[in-house]
Order: structure tokens, then C-alpha cells, then sequence
């Protein structure tokens, strides 16, 4: 048995899914799924006795979608990493999830062993988006005036400490920030940037000088 199992919990409104991605996960040694539940009220519920390490949120659920109850939750509990599980791209839905915060974009047709390693690489702060949903995200940026136009004065102080290889913790404790807010400016730089992990972003704005040159 692993030292750590990583607690999972599972939210989506069509029971069929729930049981079949909790089947699927129950395979892995080092992961726990704790709750399975319908909305984003009773995720957040759950939240409040026992926090998961991860959530597998839907993201097309009744009065309230994956992404609000991804903002929500995060608000109250910055630690838990989202991934996103859909069964369709939307333009739309993946915006919203990944400036809610969410770690990762993933279609539910997805492997059970991809989906296994995206919940891993989650809880060690690294993001895993479908292609399709990444080219979404890529072609928002490049509609922008040019590459990190949009990003704000403190987005780009983020960046600078990415691209020095700074962990969240690390970012968190420099800009004297909470660690959930540093993560919704990841995510944020991430989505304008039109890339889903810490060394695309890095380079690219070392590539398009979004970030001070460090003398050699």
C-alpha cells in the first residue's frame, strides 16, 4: 500500500457515470475514491468534513454548471485540485473552468490509467488538458493584440517567478499571497497563454520577452 493515498471525490449528475469512473479508479492502490456525489452543493458539503485531494467535476450539470461549482469550491478550499471531465469541447466550458481554477481539462472517454496519472500529476501542481481543449485555449490567446498583451501587472510578476522555476508555494511566499490565489493567477496566465504546463509558459515568455532577461 502507498504511504499517501490521494482522496478523490467524484461530482456529476448522471449515476451511470459516477459508478463507472468510481469502478474505473478503484484498480489503483494509491488513489481513494471518498465521495460520489450529483451537484456542486453536496461537493461542497463533503468539502466541508473531509477534503479531497481532487475533484473530477462534470462540467454540464442542472442550476449549477462545472465551472461555477469549481469557482465556489476553490474559493472555499484553495488547496483541492479540479480536473474538468467532459464529454464534449466547448469553447465556452473550458474558458470558464481553467479562469475558475480547474487543473486539468479532460473528455470522459479518456483511459482510465490517463485519468489515473492526470489525478497524480494534479496533486504534485501540474496540469493535464485534452488537446482539443488546449487549441481552444491557444486560439483565445492568439486573438489577443499579441502574446501576453492581456495579461495583467501582477500576471506578469507571476510569470517572471515561473520562469525562474518557482513553485506555487515558493510564488506564494515571495508575493506574501495565499496559495489559492496564486493558483487562479497560474491558471489565469496559463488560459491567456494558450498553454497548459509551467515550462511552455516559461518559454514563451522568455521567447516574447513577457519577462525580464536574467544575465548570463
Amino acid at each position: 500500500m502507498p504511504e499517501k493515498m490521494i482522496k478523490v471525490m467524484i461530482v456529476d449528475d448522471h449515476l451511470l457515470i459516477r459508478d463507472g469512473i468510481d469502478l474505473l479508479l478503484s484498480r489503483f492502490e494509491d488513489i481513494q475514491v471518498i465521495a460520489v456525489v450529483e451537484s456542486g452543493d453536496q461537493a461542497i458539503a463533503v468539502c466541508k468534513h473531509e477534503q479531497p485531494d481532487v475533484i473530477l467535476m462534470d462540467m454540464v450539470m442542472p442550476e449549477q454548471d462545472g465551472p461555477e461549482s469549481t469557482g465556489r469550491i476553490l474559493k472555499n478550499f484553495p488547496e483541492i485540485k479540479v480536473i474538468a471531465l467532459t464529454s464534449f469541447v466547448e469553447d465556452d466550458l473550458v474558458m470558464r473552468s481553467i479562469q475558475a481554477g480547474a487543473s486539468g481539462y479532460l473528455l470522459k472517454n479518456v483511459s482510465a490509467e490517463e485519468l489515473a496519472e492526470a489525478i497524480r500529476d494534479a496533486v504534485q501542481g501540474k496540469s493535464t488538458i485534452e488537446s482539443t481543449a488546449l487549441q481552444v485555449l491557444l486560439e483565445a490567446s492568439q486573438k489577443s493584440s499579441g502574446v501576453g498583451d492581456d495579461l495583467t501587472a501582477r500576471e506578469r510578476q507571476v510569470l517572471a517567478l515561473i520562469a525562474e522555476g518557482m513553485t506555487n508555494k515558493e510564488i506564494a511566499q515571495q508575493l506574501y499571497l495565499s496559495y489559492g490565489t496564486v493558483r487562479v493567477y497560474v491558471s489565469h496566465i496559463f488560459a491567456k497563454l494558450g498553454v497548459g504546463n509551467r515550462t511552455k509558459a516559461a518559454r514563451l515568455a522568455l521567447e516574447n520577452n513577457l519577462v525580464p532577461q536574467k544575465e548570463k
